[in-house]
């Protein structure tokens, strides 16, 4: 037999194109169209709905960038339509506002409304239809918001665009509205479509080889020789009748199990702002509401509590039919956080709250104890969130991202992933390497031919439904998911909620395999340093959150003070949504992020409010000034989170220009910086080790080219390596000295840059202080800050949530040399037995640290701060203008040292205008109170959050000063958990026994609340 599949697989391709997919609606009936447009910002519908509306005739060019208008449409359905429950027809509104192609939500959007206020669903190019009851006096009336949202994204090639600020977008009517019909569907043509679509899908993944996929080449011919080109309608059904026996061949007994859910995964913002992502929300969720009502099978999935908070405030029709369908079980909460954020970046308390406040909300608002962690599309995972998911008493984690690695591919879908205290959770990567699936054969392919997991398992999930912009799941995906349930040559597809996926899963896999430690994403390592004033603002934040809430608690407790508990919520709420994964690493468009900045200068003003609110109700009315600590360790006499008058610091620091350069020493560390502004020395005086590499200098600016080859804003490609400049230039050097502290200011200019760096030694402190100040203006460059220490370093610690990892400095493996740039929270520590190096910073992420070998033998260990990027892709300004980034270096460092530097350089002291004792207090220094607060339920319970920071063993008493009634240990939700091994309760005390990283939290019942 003549080989000429090529020829008919075209002739088929063909066929659906120009034949079968014009036949879809039989006849058209014109309606009216009135306009009220050029909206700079959207309106309710309830505005909307009572202005003037102008005729308008199609094609209409309409929409600049990011306007509204609103359409109002009315007609008359032909009465020859009107049947009743005729099967064979349904009647629909189709309309085109303007599509360029076909993915939703990346381009015009809109949302059909009734002349009552409800939603109807979504329009765009892949569900461009209203459904019009055929049952009715078939009068149209309804109103469409238009959306002109542009294409950001273009095509992918990550050109600078000016389209993500409205005042640089331009007036530009960006689309012409085509179409605005009433249409009568032939449904046994789209049922045939359907057919078409899976069969030539499932042919195309078939090995050609295979006979299977001959056969279903057959079939199709034989389709396209029965049905009639000029009498689709006709003849649709002879051609759903030839495939019919090809449909209905059986999957085999081994085949590969797909669960498949409902899902869109709506970004939180990106390509576009939190105020449009709002409207997304509303459009999908319509467009869900309007599926299930027509399929009662049909099931979503939904992670965001945040998004359906949303609804709530400002959709509430849409929020109450999602109630009636969460209790019917068709849209189902999963995930149990506020959104799903970035999972490297949000400090510990942060994550952790992120699972307080999601979980809480669908406890309260649907009764759902969510079981699953739920974070496709996040730019890799922290060592601890297996610990932080078990805590908040979620069970399993579900991800994607990983899939995305450039060099390695990881080993497992369904595993154990073990965190940095041994917490094991089992974990699933969806094999079709999606979060956005259509069920296309293509999709169930991929899954079933990349699952590592075969010999023990045989079942995986898939999401599915349009995504990142949102418009979720269509007829079209349901159709396909029916015709995949059993199919000969395909996984075999069944709709079902995740929490069944997960139980099956464990059930199958009685010995998973186990990754320990951090799932770390080959991929998008340059969101740990773009758009520093969103990063820096976002620390902060979380700093002076945890500080409001020791010190409004604290007063609470001892003056009876009101806890403001209103205020607390709705600012962690915020600072929750922005640490988003697109928006958090700096990946989002200009105005997200000018937002972004603007609320978190907002945030700090009023919890600089609130503390200095809560600190006044100790004022001891003597005029002495008190250092408040907010700190888990003492400071400077100071106790941990009390307030008192700080001790005297021993020495008096120097500062001398010597022929080696400037000499500032305090007794604890000597400093050399030569006349480049570098630091040349960098002695322990008590061991009299220097740390800095003989031949090599610190505190090095590093000026690198950064073009990546694709994701500006996300993606740094190990090439930036290969051309870099060191900035040596100096315009000038000034020295200062002063009773407590010498400094030495260095100016630097560059490019169009400049850099004012003052280096800060202090009396009895033996960490040197670098704060840079700079005016940054380079685009396409990274800006980083060298120390090569002697130091021979097989691995660097960084801080994590609640611990630290261990990282190597060599490159043996493919996945050592993947890990060229690295998250750190508020420290890196450098160290060889007996002797390290702490660097911390308050607001810098990224990092890298390379070891060499010296030609006198010895071992350079380079660690480099990653400061600030130029990328020009979303934002084409981003970090532009002026940065202030504090950083810290500490000689003779343990662990401990660079666990405090972390602490110190973002918690800044306070004064008090009193003293304060503490509401508890630790007796082993390793055991950190991260959180001290008044219960979520507003009981006037204390909750304390606690964790060991060094990575060992620690038995400790915790011990309340005040009266308690009662002390218990519960999960991050303050809900009582079975009491971990070792804890014992003696009156106002409770000791415990932690093992290493492990985190606990306390809730105290007081006694005289």
């Amino acid at each position: 037999m003549h080989d000429n599949r090529q020829i008919t697989e075209g002739r088929i391709e063909r066929f659906v194109r120009d034949i079968l997919l014009p036949a879809l609606y039989i006849q058209t009936a014109p309606v009216a169209i009135g306009v009220w447009d050029d909206l700079d910002e959207p309106l309710p519908f309830a505005d909307a709905v009572g202005q003037t509306y102008a005729p308008v005739t199609l094609p209409l060019t309409w929409g600049k960038a990011w306007s509204t208008s609103w359409f109002h449409v009315t007609g008359q359905v032909p009465q020859e339509w009107l049947r009743g429950g005729d099967a064979k027809t349904r009647v629909e509104l189709v309309i085109d506002l303007g599509f360029t192609h076909d993915r939703p939500g990346f381009q015009v959007e809109g949302l059909a409304w009734r002349p009552d206020g409800t939603t109807i669903k979504s329009i765009n190019p892949r569900s461009a239809y209203v459904p019009v009851p055929q049952d009715g006096d078939g009068v149209i009336d309804l109103y469409v918001e238009g959306a002109a949202n542009p294409n950001i994204a273009g095509d992918w090639t990550w050109k600078a665009t000016p389209l993500g600020e409205k005042h640089t977008a331009g007036d530009e009517l960006l689309y012409v509205f085509q179409q605005c019909d009433i249409a009568l569907m032939d449904v046994t043509v789209w049922e045939l479509i359907q057919d078409v679509w899976t069969l030539q899908g499932l042919m195309k993944e078939l090995p050609v080889e295979s006979p299977r996929r001959h056969r279903i080449l057959g079939a199709l011919e034989r389709l396209v020789d029965v049905v009639d080109p000029a009498d689709v309608s006709g003849s649709a059904q002879d051609g759903r009748d030839v495939l019919a026996p090809t449909l209905a061949s059986p999957a085999s007994a081994s085949s590969h199990s797909v669960v498949a859910i409902g899902h869109a995964h709506i970004d939180s913002a990106w390509l576009w702002p939190i105020r449009e992502t709002i409207r997304k929300c509303a459009r999908t969720f319509s467009s869900v509401i309007a599926l299930m009502d027509a399929d009662p099978e049909f099931r979503f999935a939904c992670s965001s509590a945040q998004q359906l908070k949303w609804m709530k405030d400002g959709y509430p029709g849409i929020f109450e039919r999602i109630k009636e369908k969460v209790a019917n079980g068709q849209f189902v909460p999963v995930g149990g956080m506020w959104v799903e954020p970035d999972m490297n970046l949000p400090g510990a308390e942060a994550m952790a709250r992120q699972f307080v406040a999601g979980k809480r909300f669908f406890l309260e608002e649907f009764g759902v104890d969510t079981r699953e962690a739920w974070i496709p599309d996040t730019f890799g995972y922290s060592g601890a969130t297996p610990q932080i998911i078990k805590a908040s008493g979620t069970e399993w984690f579900l991800t994607q991202k990983i899939s995305w690695n450039q060099t390695n591919t990881f080993p497992h879908h369904t595993f154990l992933w073990e965190g940095i205290d041994g917490t094991r959770v089992l974990t699933h990567f969806p094999p079709a390497d999606t979060y956005v699936g259509e069920v296309s054969g293509a999709d169930l392919a991929r899954a079933e031919r990349t699952f590592h997991d075969h010999r023990d398992g045989s079942i995986s999930l898939l999401p599915f439904g349009f995504g990142d912009g949102g418009g979720g799941p269509t007829r079209e995906m349901m159709a396909a998911v029916r015709r995949t349930r059993s199919l000969e040559g395909s996984p075999t597809v069944e709709i079902d909620t995740p929490e069944r996926f997960f139980e099956r899963a464990y059930a199958e896999m009685t010995e998973p395999p186990v990754w320990s430690g951090e799932l770390y994403l080959e991929l998008h390592r340059a969101s740990y340093t773009t758009q520093h004033l969103t990063k820096q603002g976002n620390r902060r934040n979380e700093h002076w959150l945890r500080e409001a809430e020791l010190w409004g608690a604290t007063a609470a407790v001892r003056t009876g003070a009101e806890y403001p508990y209103d205020a607390l919520e709705r600012m962690w709420q915020l600072v929750l949504l922005q640490q988003f994964h697109d928006i958090l690493p700096g990946t989002s468009i200009a105005w997200v992020h000018r937002e972004v900045e603007q609320n978190n200068r907002e945030l700090a003003a009023e919890l600089e409010q609130l503390i200095g609110d809560a600190l006044a109700h100790f004022d001891a009315g003597d005029g002495a000034e008190y250092v408040a600590n907010a700190a888990p360790f003492a400071r400077d006499g100071v106790p941990a989170l009390s307030a008192g008058r700080r001790a005297p610091r021993d020495g008096a620091p120097t500062i001398e220009n010597t022929v080696e350069g400037h000499v500032l020493d305090n007794g604890l560390v000597r400093v050399v910086v030569d006349g480049r502004g570098l630091i040349a020395s960098l002695v322990d005086l008590a061991t009299g080790r220097d740390a800095i590499a003989p031949g090599s200098a610190g505190n090095l600016l590093q000026l690198h080219r950064d073009l990546p080859n694709q994701w500006d804003a996300w993606d740094v490609d190990d090439h930036y390596f290969r051309v870099l400049t060191d900035e040596t230039g100096v315009d000038a050097i000034t020295a200062t000295e002063g009773t407590d502290a010498v400094t030495l200011t260095i100016e630097r200019s560059f490019g169009a840059s400049h850099v004012t760096q003052v280096l800060t030694l202090a009396a009895g402190d033996a960490t040197l202080w670098i704060d840079n100040d700079i005016d940054w203006h380079e685009k396409r460059k990274m800006l980083k800050l060298a120390f090569p220490l002697d130091v021979h370093a097989d691995r660097v610690a960084a801080e994590t949530q609640f611990g630290h990892v261990q990282r190597p400095t060599h490159s043996n493996t493919s996945w050592d040399a993947a890990r060229f740039e690295l998250c750190a929270h508020r420290w890196v520590h450098v160290a060889e037995p007996g002797f390290g190096v702490a660097i911390a910073n308050e607001s810098s992420y990224g990092y890298d640290a390379q070891r060499t070998t010296r030609a006198d033998g010895g071992t350079t260990t380079t660690a480099r701060i990653s400061l600030l990027r130029g990328p020009t892709f979303p934002d084409p300004v981003a970090d532009q203008g002026r940065h202030s980034i504090g950083l810290a270096i500490r000689v003779g460092a343990d662990v401990r040292a660079a666990i405090r530097d972390g602490y110190r350089r973002n918690l800044a002291e306070r004064t008090a205008p009193g003293p304060i004792d503490p509401l508890v207090r630790v007796d082993h220094p390793a055991v950190l109170v991260e959180s001290l607060k008044l219960a979520e339920d507003r009981t006037g319970d204390v909750i304390v959050r606690l964790y060991e920071s060094e990575g060992g063993r620690a038995a400790t008493t915790v011990t309340f000063d005040f009266e308690t009634a009662g002390i218990i240990a519960t999960d991050l939700l303050e809900r009582e958990v079975d009491a971990p091994a070792g804890l014992e309760v003696d009156g106002n005390a409770v000791r415990l026994a932690l093992r290493p990283f492990q985190l606990v939290t306390l809730r105290v019942r007081r006694a005289h609340a």
